[in-house]
Formats: structure tokens, C-alpha cells, sequence
């Protein structure tokens, strides 16, 4: 990542309970977020965590590097930010009054996010910079509890219309969705095509239908 001069280095971080994204404000405050928050999502997309730098993503929002240091002090601290805004605008799970006409939504939902121009290379920045920063990887796993949890009472209704097994996982069912996806996204190179995505909703869901995610000890 590329270094502010010492000059530019942030004042003390804020106190305990008031870390990027613990706070949400409203009026003008709520809009710097907003325009900084954007912006880092372009930079993240156009170059990656690594070259990720706060008095850029500053000039793109149009706001003073003070703001940006004071708020968010690092870039860890903007990306753990961005990814709580990120699971909060995500869109709601569908109800498709069927657990694989929910499962099939969701696939495509995910399918839409990884191949959108600006969204897909976003995705993969942030994975990248997961790997290599606990901050980073704590926030992304809330991001995904986050949308696991959206998505979870589609598989409690098909339990409970009888489409799978009672003690069925419903967060496995919603992972298993997607993990193949993002396979084809970061290991594979395959197209994220509309049959990939049926695919691995129908595959998560007779998986489910067999009991291949009941929690041990399910009767």
C-alpha cells in the first residue's frame, strides 16, 4: 500500500465501541460516508487493496484528507467500513414460495454481484486483502454472516413445508450456493454464466434434500 508522508500520518484512533462503521450518522456526516465510501469502492476495483491509499480515495470523494484520517485511520479501517455498508445495502432475499426457486434466486443474486463490472473486481480485492489482514478478514466474515443470515429463513420455510430434512443447516444450505460460484470467480477462471448458477442452486438443494447438512446428532 502505498505511504503518506509522516506529516499525513492519522491522530490518535478513536475509543473503544466508536471504530469505522460502529457509528452511523446522519445529515452531512452521513453523506461524506456515503461520497468516501464510494469512492474507495472505485479505487478498490481499480487497483486493489495493495495500492489502496487514503488521501486518493480523499480526492475522490472531494473531501479533506483530515476527514478521511479522522474518521476511518487506516485502510483497514475503510474497508472494514465499507464492507458493513456493503451487507447493510445488500439486496433482500427473495420468496419465491419454493426452497429451490429461493435457492435458484439467490445463486443468480450472487451471480449478477460477482460479474458486475465494478462489483466483480471489488470482491476480488477485498478476498485479496482478507488474506493478508486479520481486520480485514474479521470484517468479511460478518459480511457473510450478514448475508447468510438474509437468507436463512428460506431453508427454515422448506424445512418446514417438508422439502428437506428436519435439523438441515440452513447457513450451510446458503453457503453451498454460493461457494461455487466464487470458485469459478477466483480459482477456476470458468464463466459465471445463468447454467453455472442453476447448477450449484440445484446441487446445494438435493444435497440438502439427502440430509448432507443436517447438524450432527439430528434425529
Amino acid at each position: 500500500m502505498a505511504r503518506e508522508a509522516e506529516q499525513n500520518a492519522p491522530g490518535p484512533g478513536p475509543g473503544p465501541g466508536t471504530g469505522p462503521g460502529t457509528v452511523r450518522p446522519g445529515g452531512r456526516t452521513a453523506r461524506v460516508r456515503e461520497a468516501v465510501l464510494r469512492a474507495a469502492g472505485d479505487a478498490l476495483a481499480e487497483c486493489g487493496f495493495a495500492d489502496l491509499d487514503l488521501a486518493d480515495v480523499a480526492r475522490r470523494a472531494d473531501v479533506g484528507k483530515t476527514t478521511v484520517y479522522r474518521r476511518w485511520g487506516t485502510a483497514t479501517g475503510l474497508l472494514a467500513d465499507l464492507l458493513a455498508e456493503m451487507a447493510e445495502s445488500s439486496l433482500p432475499r427473495t420468496d419465491t414460495g419454493t426452497l429451490l426457486g429461493d435457492l435458484k434466486a439467490n445463486a443468480a443474486l450472487v451471480r449478477r454481484t460477482l460479474t458486475d463490472p465494478r462489483q466483480g473486481p471489488l470482491f476480488k480485492a477485498v478476498i485479496a486483502a482478507a488474506t493478508c489482514d486479520e481486520r480485514t478478514a474479521e470484517a468479511l466474515r460478518r459480511f457473510y454472516a450478514v448475508r447468510a443470515e438474509e437468507w436463512a429463513p428460506c431453508v427454515r420455510q422448506g424445512i418446514a413445508r417438508g422439502e428437506v430434512p428436519d435439523g438441515t443447516d440452513p447457513h450451510e444450505v446458503v453457503r453451498a450456493v454460493s461457494a461455487p460460484l466464487y470458485y469459478r470467480l477466483l480459482a477456476s477462471g470458468h464463466p459465471l454464466d445463468e447454467a453455472s448458477a442453476e447448477r450449484a442452486a440445484e446441487a446445494a438443494y438435493e444435497a440438502a434434500r439427502a440430509g448432507a447438512y443436517r447438524t450432527h446428532g439430528a434425529e
